[in-house]
């Protein structure tokens, strides 16, 4: 029996939050994580995010055709055209839970949010919030500070045009040395365009605007040089998908529920697969494996449901099993257009029916090729105890058996005993986990998927990350690249860039690889220790200081005490996420960075050894 430890359960001990205290108290109900900007889905994006909804739902609706949104470092401003929030209704849309237009299905039929919490959040979560309505020659003005109103403007006579004006700061008590990325931004609105084709979006100065929709979107995502047939896009009512195949290994998917982007996929996307292998097998009339009907695929699909059912707050899965109330179930819903359209498609288009069974029976040998390859390196894998020799597991793990991926789960990959000592010693044991290389990894460019198996390092890191059979077994939320801050270690940096791209690419357009970004130097006098991340902020120190500080230039890791390498990998941890721009060429890049030693490549080299050089005689100069 519980011990009595005499606390009096009264009518006292029960308390009762305002909706603003409430949501700042347990910001991760209503927008999933906080970060600081470094992931695609961390709060500052969900923030854009709820405001740009609004603004998309206005559109669906028939009211709007352009947004506007300015985001600078601290401060987002976004603009609509459509009918502007009813004027005496401005506050309680903005500031009071459970009150909005979208409890009425008949003004917003396939809406994105449904609970009346959006915008609230983003209020509360703001340390300055301003909201501003144009309607029929009137105007309304309210703004708020994490909040609470701090101006409460009467109606008035304006010129605008409908629509609504929103500005907010997130605030930087609860959203900690937050950036916002351009990369990150610049996905979001593309985004937006290509759900909703004939929309324009001023971003920044720069127009987004998409004619054909999803078509649009995987002609950014992929590259004419390297698909096996041109794009298929099919469009029917509340669907829209396109197909292609690439070079690459994995599974690529884009997918989308009334507007909002399901990074994590759901019922739909599953719909999408199993037709996708069905319709196939049916046309080619051969039982082919699920896998090699799906490797090297990138796909997008777009379906609107009415009153969807997500698994979180934030939206990045879909849960709902029908496409509505009254509606058939979202896998036969997917499953009859996918196995209509598609046939039909391949029927009429002979070339790119050849082209695409061509790359299935291409996934199918290479599958077999390495099936003996790839059992004696699972072999070798248990052989070398992989939890106790390579990986030092993170205990959210080791209580795990499932080994299913956290939110707030890290894996470091770094080289050398001294580097990983540094880090095991200081990391957060119960989330942060460490690979340990052994010297330098293979270049694996234009290499096949045989090296991955006959190669252990690279071997045993796939089992650690648990990726061999696709991302969805992914352990770790973030993989880290921790090398020392040198030519080798930009060097190994490189060749596990390369083993990523080449084998693994869906994990970097998914947002898992990150670079850690340590200190270049500690700036000390007897007072003060500065850390600086680069040869400006090591200038800036030494002007502080004055009086000749004391200069240390960390060149490995390993160099780094633990007692301070732990508070560079702790709360403040500085990462930089490995992002690809639209406009990239996989090969064409691996071949310049990793590929035979052209001019170019020389020539770059030797320029950034130059300033490595310079660099040193100049620290040397100030000892």
């Amino acid at each position: 029996m519980a011990e009595n430890n005499n606390v009096e359960y009264t009518e006292d001990s029960i308390k009762s939050l305002d909706w603003k205290e409430h949501i700042r108290l347990r910001p991760g109900m209503y927008i999933g994580k906080l970060g600081d900007g470094s992931a695609s889905d961390d709060g500052i994006y969900v923030l854009v995010k709820e405001v740009v909804d609004n603004c998309i739902d206005e559109h669906m609706m028939g009211y709007g055709k352009t947004i506007d949104v300015k985001i600078t470092d601290h401060r987002v401003e976004i603009r609509d055209y459509g009918r502007g929030i009813p004027l005496g209704k401005v506050i309680d849309c903005v500031s009071k839970i459970n009150t909005g237009g979208k409890y009425d299905s008949g003004a917003f039929q396939k809406s994105v949010g449904l609970n009346g919490v959006g915008t609230k959040a983003v209020n509360a979560l703001s340390s300055y919030f301003k909201v501003q309505s144009f309607r029929n020659g009137e105007t309304k003005v309210a703004e708020f500070s994490r909040g609470v109103v701090s101006n409460d403007a009467n109606i008035i006579t304006a010129s605008g045009r409908n629509g609504t004006f929103t500005a907010f700061e997130p605030d930087a008590t609860i959203f900690k040395n937050y950036h916002f990325i351009p990369g990150y931004l610049n996905d979001l609105i593309w985004n937006y365009v290509f759900l909703n084709a004939g929309l324009t979006i001023n971003f920044n100065g720069e127009k987004f605007f998409s004619k054909d929709g999803l078509l649009d979107l995987l002609k950014r995502k992929t590259n004419e040089e390297s698909i096996r047939y041109p794009i298929i896009h099919l469009k029917g009512e509340d669907i829209e998908v396109a197909i292609t195949h690439d070079n690459h290994y994995g599974e690529e998917y884009y997918s989308f529920v009334n507007g909002q982007y399901t990074t994590q996929g759901g019922t739909h996307q599953a719909a999408f697969r199993e037709a996708l292998v069905k319709t196939v097998r049916e046309f080619y009339k051969k039982d082919f494996d699920a896998s090699d009907v799906r490797t090297a695929i990138v796909a997008s699909i777009a379906v609107r449901v009415q009153e969807p059912v997500f698994e979180s707050q934030t939206k990045t899965k879909l849960g709902s099993q029908a496409v509505g109330p009254d509606g058939p179930t979202m896998r036969t819903f997917v499953n009859d257009f996918v196995k209509k359209e598609l046939d039909n498609y391949l029927h009429k288009h002979t070339e790119v029916a050849d082209a695409l069974l061509k790359r299935i029976l291409q996934s199918e040998r290479e599958r077999k090729d390495i099936a003996g390859i790839k059992k004696l390196a699972n072999e070798r894998a248990k052989k070398a105890n992989l939890h106790n020799k390579k990986l030092r597991d993170c205990r959210v793990h080791l209580n795990d058996k499932k080994g299913e991926i956290r939110e707030e789960t890290m894996i470091f990959i770094t080289e050398g005993d001294s580097a990983s000592g540094s880090i095991t010693k200081s990391r957060n044991v119960q989330t942060q986990a460490v690979f340990s290389l052994r010297g330098k990894p293979l270049n694996c460019f234009n290499l096949t998927k045989k090296v991955v198996y006959e190669n252990e390092e690279f071997n045993l890191l796939q089992h650690a990350l648990n990726i061999e059979d696709g991302i969805e077994g992914l352990r770790f939320q973030k993989i880290i690249i921790a090398t020392d801050a040198d030519v080798d270690g930009m060097h190994i940096r490189l060749l596990l860039l390369t083993f990523f791209l080449q084998f693994f690419p869906d994990l970097i357009k998914n947002g898992h690889i990150f670079i850690l970004d340590t200190p270049l130097f500690r700036v000390r006098n007897k007072k003060e220790t500065i850390y600086c991340y680069s040869d400006e902020e090591r200038q800036k120190a030494i002007a502080k200081l004055g009086n000749k500080p004391e200069i240390t230039r960390f060149k490995g890791l390993g160099e780094i005490s633990p007692d301070e390498f732990g508070g560079f990998i702790g709360d403040e941890i500085k990462l930089e996420p490995v992002l690809l721009n639209e406009d990239t060429n996989l090969e064409k890049l691996l071949s310049y960075y990793m590929g035979k030693n052209t001019p170019d490549r020389q020539t770059f080299i030797i320029d950034n050894l130059r300033v490595e050089k310079d660099l040193e005689e100049e620290l040397a100069l100030t000892k």
